[in-house]
């Protein structure tokens, strides 16, 4: 594109303006970010003069802003949905060593850092996104624990890694998008962190807290005590986002052979862990089992015990009816000449009764052991019931990994055919480039010879008519 002619070469405070402000970020030097389909497209915008143009709209600050806010909102797009994609093909939770994570990371601090107020210092002015995050443990107070977890790490020293270290956490704890939403919602309070036109204080922000929910789905976990958040150098990456027609196949290839054996390697890691899971709950299931063997003895033992005792107490109910029916038809002098007898008998009776208030307690211990161990057989039944249920459904589990697994390494093997396949392909396009470029040397060979010849011809031709003329 060609660019519009200034009016004048003498620069004036609102040139100044807008060039401080374009050239304060990397994403605005003369690009401008759109999308096409899943990738980036940057087209230059030599058109937008950064002196004075005839123009009202690029002469405008408002209109920079815009641009910039669009530009974050779109590479925020790309960078969220490719880190969902790449995180979901890879198959395990990521670390601060994920490229795709990395660039997020940065286009979030560019889209906090964009229209932010200059706090004058005693150093100078100073721009930090980490008053906002602050804010928001007053209106969610669960980020009230990440904003003392960030205030408590000992390698933080700027305010500037503190907020990095906070969307660090935030992510972990998988609730990013819920506190951005929080953000944008309360305008009021960031008014005096942000430019009126800044993307927080736009729709642009609302967008991008939408987006964030996707993450969700994400798992990743951080070492912020080894991390040196303070001088990392924020910087988007445009190539990942590029879209390079020549290596694009290749590299997709090698990226699928790589995911599939990611894949095969953690579907063996989490079989083996199964098949242990497995061994163990078998071992507990027989050790139920032979638990409930026991207590089904021992029940046996019990309830035999307690129909013994039921009968003793019968018979000792009959003896004791029987001698207050004796006693009552002793006359008065058979009683005055056997009070011996019956002083013996009534110890007797008494005696008996203590025996079978004894046995009735004993019978009642009996009848609420035997309830205890119903009740505990009951337990158990139910336990073992439950644990055969989880062991089916885990060798179901394991039968459908296995299926899975079987399925991988077809994958991998037509995969491997596919590269052997290229290789020989290669390797006959080279034979023919070599036949190619032998044949085209004989061909260079014999039109010099050609030459030679026509020269030679040429000079006799010249000879015979100099001595015919």
């Amino acid at each position: 594109m060609s660019a519009l002619t200034p009016q004048s070469d003498m620069p004036t405070p609102t040139t100044d303006k807008i060039t401080q402000a374009a050239m304060e970020t990397i994403y605005l030097c003369k690009f401008r970010v759109s999308m096409d389909g899943e990738w980036l497209c940057l087209r230059e915008l030599d058109d937008i003069s950064l002196t004075p143009d005839p123009e009202p709209t690029h002469e405008d600050p408002n209109y920079l802003m815009a641009n910039e806010r669009m530009n974050l909102m779109n590479m925020a797009k790309l960078s969220i949905k490719g880190l969902i994609e790449s995180a979901l093909n890879l198959g395990r939770t990521l670390d601060s060593d994920y490229a795709p994570l990395q660039q997020f990371f940065v286009v979030m601090e560019h889209c906090l850092k964009h229209g932010l107020k200059a706090k004058k210092t005693f150093l100078g002015q100073n721009k930090s996104f980490w008053g906002p995050l602050e804010l928001v443990e007053k209106f969610v107070p669960e980020a009230a624990e990440i904003t003392a977890s960030v205030k408590d790490l000992p390698g933080l020293k700027t305010p500037v890694g503190r907020g990095r270290a906070w969307l660090r956490l935030a992510l972990m704890q998988k609730k990013l998008s819920e506190y951005m939403k929080a953000l944008v919602n309360r305008r009021e309070l960031l008014s005096e962190f942000y430019e009126p036109n800044a993307l927080m204080m736009e729709e642009e922000g609302v967008v991008i807290a939408g987006l964030l929910v996707g993450l969700n789905v994400i798992d990743a976990n951080f070492c912020m005590k080894g991390e040196d958040l303070d001088s990392q150098v924020g910087v988007i990456d445009f190539s990942m986002y590029l879209k390079d027609g020549s290596s694009s196949k290749g590299s997709e290839g090698d990226g699928q052979i790589t995911a599939i054996l990611d894949q095969k390697n953690y579907v063996e890691e989490l079989n083996r862990h199964l098949s242990a899971t497995v061994n163990n709950l078998q071992a507990k299931v027989d050790a139920l089992e032979k638990s409930n063997t026991k207590l089904t003895g021992e029940l046996a033992v019990a309830n035999n015990r307690i129909i013994t005792l039921q009968g003793e107490m019968e018979r000792i109910k009959e003896e004791s009816s029987y001698m207050l029916e004796s006693n009552r038809k002793v006359t008065k002098p058979d009683r005055t000449a056997d009070g011996h007898a019956l002083s013996e008998a009534r110890k007797q009776l008494k005696e008996e009764t203590q025996l079978r208030l004894d046995v009735e307690k004993e019978l009642e211990v009996q009848i609420g052991m035997r309830q205890e161990m119903e009740l505990a057989m009951r337990m158990l039944e139910k336990d073992v019931c439950e644990k055969q249920d989880a062991l089916v459904a885990l060798r179901q589990q394991l039968d459908d990994l296995r299926a899975l697994k079987h399925e991988l390494s077809f994958k991998l093997q037509s995969s491997d055919l596919g590269v052997k396949q290229k290789s020989e392909l290669n390797s006959r396009l080279e034979e023919k480039t070599n036949q190619m470029a032998a044949t085209i040397k004989q061909l260079e060979q014999s039109e010099k010879d050609l030459v030679k010849q026509a020269k030679t011809l040429n000079s006799v031709a010249n000879k015979l008519m100099q001595k015919h003329p």
